[in-house]
């Protein structure tokens, strides 16, 4: 039997005599054509990763080391890093590759980066991003398959996608985040004794009643909206799989304490004092969420592409700073624009310092994860896509070697994103298209 589809369609559902409905997305087939091991358990611990975004770059001469491998010196510009050089690798002088296509600066290099291809526009984001891949093979057996967070308090502000231009929202306030991990859906690991929420049992069922709708209204989708509904469909059973362990009593997880003070709601605010504030308290709720065994995948933006970090009281952005403000003759770069890429180095030193301090397994947290650590262009300035910086922290569970700097003049970054994904045990044969299609990884890293 035919669906209609007139308008929007609605899956129906009936639940204790109860009338159910679920909205799924607009369609084009509605639109016209312009349209290691815990002692307790042997469990094994997991390898976890995340990507910490900033931007507006940095100064190449200021950020590159001369030696490579395990002899490289911290640089001015890494300064905030120094304690964590043993814990990181730094990757210099690959580039993000356009195939004929524009720039469109702060937009280009950052996709090509994190899906292997250069859009000629937002609207151009085509392929899903290297963290959703993780997150896919590596996210499962947690409420949540990833979280995704901005400090700056903006809903755009996401660099993660699950393709076909579908943008991965974050959560941007750290109240928002304690509720949404830490709230009434949270379920402490290490306590004794475990009722499943009666409102979590009724909503597991009325979503588990929609399997035949769902089957019925793909097979008369288009190619173009199956993909539309797979991305809809997926965020559905993301959400039946949380509510399924939340009906389920967790395993221990020995470092777990639920936070017991609720953060402050915090304006949204472009000041960096204010940025930074909540870049904090966002970065202590994540470390006790992956102790929690809640996630094991995340994205943290500290400031988005195009940077609108400003000073209290200033008009002028980050962004704005590295255009307009000039080049100081006697020291050689710009400033201004310079202290906000410190400042962004030292808040993810303060995530480190986290990732650090945080133990488990009698080890590091750090040693079971991969950090991936970028911006969305080198010299801002110039809105230059060579030289694109990236850091990887963390042993990955033992498959990662530290401490060294590898550098590659003009191969393509995409090849360290499959560098990442082949760390945390994907067995990816490729990443990327046209000329940032690589098979290869940066091998010097990998055990």
């Amino acid at each position: 039997m035919a669906h209609d589809i007139t308008r929007r369609n609605l899956f129906r559902s009936t639940l204790k005599g109860m009338a159910v409905t679920l909205c799924v997305p607009v369609l084009d087939m509605v639109l016209n054509s312009s349209g290691e091991a815990f002692a307790a358990t042997g469990t094994a611990l997991p390898v976890r990763f995340g990507s910490w975004h900033w931007g507006c770059g940095m100064n190449p001469d200021r950020w590159t080391p001369n030696a490579t491998g395990a002899a490289w010196e911290i640089t001015p510009e890494l300064q905030h890093l120094a304690r964590f050089r043993g814990d990181i690798n730094l990757f210099t002088g690959y580039a993000a590759l356009l195939d004929g296509r524009a720039n469109e600066p702060h937009v280009s290099a950052v996709w090509a980066l994190r899906t292997g291809y250069a859009p000629k526009s937002k609207e151009d984001i085509r392929d899903p991003s290297f963290d959703h891949v993780i997150a896919g093979a590596i996210g499962g057996g947690v409420r949540f398959r990833m979280l995704n967070m901005a400090a700056t308090g903006s809903e755009t502000d996401s660099y993660s996608s699950s393709g076909g231009n579908a943008i991965n929202p974050p959560e941007i306030s750290p109240l928002g985040l304690y509720q949404r991990v830490f709230g009434p859906g949270f379920k402490d690991p290490n306590a004794g004794s475990f009722a499943p929420d009666p409102d979590t049992v009724l909503r597991h069922s009325v979503l588990s009643g929609f399997n035949e709708e769902r089957a019925a209204l793909l097979r008369e989708a288009s190619a173009a909206d199956k993909q539309k509904l797979d991305a809809y469909f997926t965020s559905v059973r993301e959400l039946e799989q949380q509510l399924s362990l939340e009906l389920e009593k967790p395993a221990p997880a020995e470092a777990c304490v639920r936070p017991t003070v609720m953060p402050k709601e915090l304006p949204a605010s472009t000041e960096i004092e204010q940025v930074t504030a909540s870049h904090k308290l966002m970065t202590d709720l994540l470390v006790m969420a992956l102790q929690c065994h809640q996630t094991k995948v995340f994205n943290m933006v500290f400031s988005p592409s195009a940077s609108t970090l400003r000073k209290a009281g200033a008009a002028d952005t980050h962004h704005m700073l590295t255009h307009q403000e000039p080049v100081d003759d006697k020291l050689g770069y710009q400033p201004d624009a310079t202290w906000y890429s410190q400042r962004s180095m030292e808040q993810l030193g303060y995530l480190l310092d986290k990732l650090t301090t945080a133990q488990e397994g009698g080890k590091p947290l750090l040693d079971n994860m991969l950090l991936y650590a970028h911006s969305d262009t080198s010299f801002a300035k110039m809105h230059s896509l060579d030289e694109m910086p990236v850091i990887m922290a963390g042993k990955a569970g033992g498959r990662v070697k530290t401490g060294l700097h590898i550098r590659e003049e003009g191969a393509p970054v995409s090849k360290t994103a499959l560098t990442a994904m082949r760390a945390v045990g994907l067995k990816a044969g490729a990443f990327g298209s046209d000329s940032m299609q690589t098979t290869q990884a940066v091998t010097e890293v990998l055990v």
